[in-house]
């Protein structure tokens, strides 16, 4: 299953994803070094944001790891590693108002974000059932049948990424505007705020490539043994 001809539909994907990942450490390091001459840290832009939107119901608050800052949306809680909630970098303010992007997607019902939240448990549990079913269908021929089961729970999994992509972009673009509007950052520090973002951006572009080559390599495992 794992080592045969159709490894190469992956081989494009996995150089992207290599890519991304570089990319991003690369930025991050980067402009986490580079300090923003209004000297706001991520934590107060965060804030500042959140209140400007009418959400400051919403605590903030550090969480453990590195870039591990999300919003979440169950608990409507935004939550900022401790480099970006103290750090006052081009990187730690950029990071802390894509995630209030976030938060005001989700004020505003954004639908893309409504429809991600709801095939959340689904893709969740799709992306690690999946193997189950298909090794199942591999292993015992009467039960082939629970391949495309497996397929079909993957087929989800993919489809979320799919929707996490206009999600990210969208909070990257309400970020540079908030970030640019509240006077945050400089014209000249912009740059390094886009490259931050667009870094980020990148890695779930590379996860939907990777997701949907595994997914085209499923199917042409099935269709062979067939």
């Amino acid at each position: 299953i794992f080592f045969d001809q159709t490894m190469v539909v992956l081989i494009p994907a996995i150089l992207l994803t290599l890519y991304a990942q570089g990319k991003v450490k690369n930025n991050f390091s980067k402009y986490l070094q580079v300090q923003t001459r209004k000297n706001y840290t991520g934590a107060q832009v965060a804030r500042i944001l959140l209140n400007e939107q009418n959400l400051s119901e919403i605590p903030i608050e550090i969480t453990p790891g590195h870039m591990s800052d999300h919003y979440d949306p169950v608990n409507k809680i935004l939550r900022l590693s401790k480099e970006v909630y103290a750090g006052s970098s081009i990187a730690s303010v950029s990071v802390a108002a894509h995630e209030v992007g976030h938060a005001i997607q989700h004020d505003k019902g954004y639908v893309p974000l409504e429809i991600r939240n709801k095939i959340f448990p689904i893709a969740s549990f799709g992306s690690s059932a999946a193997w189950f079913f298909i090794f199942v269908g591999f292993l015992i021929p009467a039960l082939g049948g629970m391949i495309d089961i497996g397929i079909l729970l993957f087929s989800v999994a993919v489809l979320f990424q799919i929707i996490t992509l206009p999600v990210e972009f969208n909070a990257s673009n309400r970020a540079m505007s908030l970030l640019a509007e509240n006077d945050f950052i400089t014209v000249n520090e912009r740059v390094g705020a886009k490259k931050v973002l667009n870094a980020a951006a990148l890695t779930y572009v590379a996860a939907m490539a990777a997701g949907i080559a595994q997914l085209i390599r499923l199917i042409l495992i099935r269709d062979r043994r067939r």
